[in-house]
Parts: structure tokens; sequence; C-alpha cells
């Protein structure tokens, strides 16, 4: 969970997330020097969520600086890696847009039709966005995907969201610190790289919610990497020697054509 000045939602959405049925949950704060506080917040959330003796279930990864989106996820996960017994690793932010109530269903669905990503998707049949958007929010987002999906040929609706359950094995090959992306084009490097590597995605539709409070942090240096990135993306594609077919992509499921099992087995980690 990466976060800058989040102070006023933190609290809320970890709390709530930490009290999930899921035993072996487990969360990652990643914190970049956050002028309100945040990194010290978190740091007592986790005294409070943590048991002495007892397996951790919070922590907190300060980073010296504001260094990007991408650049936070990375490092994160390259800290779930390095964690023993994590199935998954989970991606989703502090701010309360995302669907701490959706988590289990994610990772049902992952355990159900062993996939190596599935996404919360504001795109997929089924998937909204809150009410209180504004229409040039919508059709920033919404053109945004449009866009990247038609220069990348992909089939993943949602390739900019940040609500994403990984299997652990799936995003060690895909190696996250090398992306080249520092912003929240990261979201779309990551997922089209898991699909040229032959992973199988899921789209699971999810509500979209406005942030319970707090500024977006998207500049115009960020939105310019994101719309630049798709033809680098192709472009690298192209230059590329053909994959066997061993890793060729595999068709993407979804969610609309089939009925997973929800409740994940006793147990399960998430990192």
């Amino acid at each position: 969970m990466p976060t800058y000045d989040e102070a006023l939602t933190l609290t809320v959405v970890a709390d709530a997330l930490l009290a999930l049925p899921l035993p072996g949950l487990r969360l990652l704060v990643v914190d970049d020097a956050s002028p309100d506080g945040t990194g010290q917040l978190a740091e007592r959330l986790a005294l409070r969520h943590n048991t002495p003796g007892r397996p951790w279930r919070m922590a907190v990864l300060h980073r010296p600086a504001k260094a990007g989106l991408g650049r936070a996820y990375a490092a994160g996960m390259r800290w779930a890696l390095a964690e023993q017994g994590s199935g998954y690793v989970l991606q989703m932010d502090a701010d309360g847009s995302h669907p701490v109530a959706a988590v289990p269903e994610l990772l049902g669905v992952a355990c159900s039709l062993g996939a190596g990503l599935v996404v919360g998707s504001r795109y997929a049949p089924g998937g909204t966005l809150s009410a209180r958007w504004a229409l040039h929010r919508r059709l920033l987002s919404g053109g945004g995907n449009r866009y990247a999906r038609t220069v990348l040929g992909s089939r993943v609706r949602d390739l900019t969201g940040g609500f994403n359950l990984w299997g652990v094995e799936t995003l060690r090959r895909l190696r996250p610190a090398t992306a080249g992306s520092t912003g929240y084009a990261f979201q779309m490097e990551l997922k089209h790289r898991a699909l040229r590597a032959g992973a199988r995605a899921v789209e699971v539709p999810i509500t979209f919610a406005e942030r319970r409070a707090g500024d977006s942090k998207m500049s115009l240096a960020v939105q310019t990497e994101a719309a630049l990135l798709p033809w680098r993306l192709r472009l690298r594609d192209l230059r590329e020697v053909p994959a066997p077919p061993a890793l060729r992509r595999l068709p993407l499921l979804r969610r609309d054509r089939v009925r997973p099992r929800i409740a994940p087995p006793a147990g399960t980690g998430v990192g």
C-alpha cells in the first residue's frame, strides 16, 4: 500500500483490511516521506496491530523522498517477495477508493482458477465508477484505458488500475524492479509484461469509490509518461524475438464466463 499524504484515510483503510477474516494477511505500507506524518501514523498503527511473540501483521517501509508511485510499488513488491510463506501480493490504494470487502473475492478467484493476476476492474462488465467522479475524470480514465488497450492489443480492460492481486511466482518472473515506469503507468507495464509472459489473468468487476480525503497525485509528467508508454511497449514487442510456444500468452479468463469459488483455503497467506 503506497502512501503519500494519506494521514486522513490510512487508519480507516488499514483497520478494515486487517479485520478481514484472512489469518495470513499482512499489510506493508510504503511511505515516501509524507509531509503530513503518514509514515509516523503507519508506525503507530503497526504497533497496535502487531502482537509481541507472534508473526507481524503490519509493517512500514520508509523511503527518503517522493520518487514516484511505480518505484514505491517496486520497493514494496521486493519486500513482499522476500517474505517467506506469502502466496499472493495485493496492491491497493490507501485513500479508500479500492473496496476492502472485495479482497477475499480476488483471492478466491486466484485460488479457484490458478490465476497469476487478478485485476479489480472498473471497466470489466459489472464494474462501476463512483457517481461523484466528474466528467473530465471519467473521460481521462476511460479514454486512457481504451487508448492503451488499442495500442497494445490487450484484452485487459483496466490496464491502469492499481487494485491487483499477483501470484508470487508470476510476480517474481516479472522482476518489478526492472520496470521503467515511475508513475501509475507502472501498472500498465507490469500487466503487459505478465500477459506477454503467458500469465493467466482474470478481471473481477469492482465499484471504484471516490477517495475519502486528499487530492490526486497525478501530475502532467505522470500523464505524459502514461501516454507514451504504450507505444514504447509496442515497439519493444516488435523488436523482441517471438517467445517459444510454452511462454506465449494464455487466453484471458473473464469473470462473466465463470462462477469461481470465492472462499480461499484456510490459512492462505497474502503478502
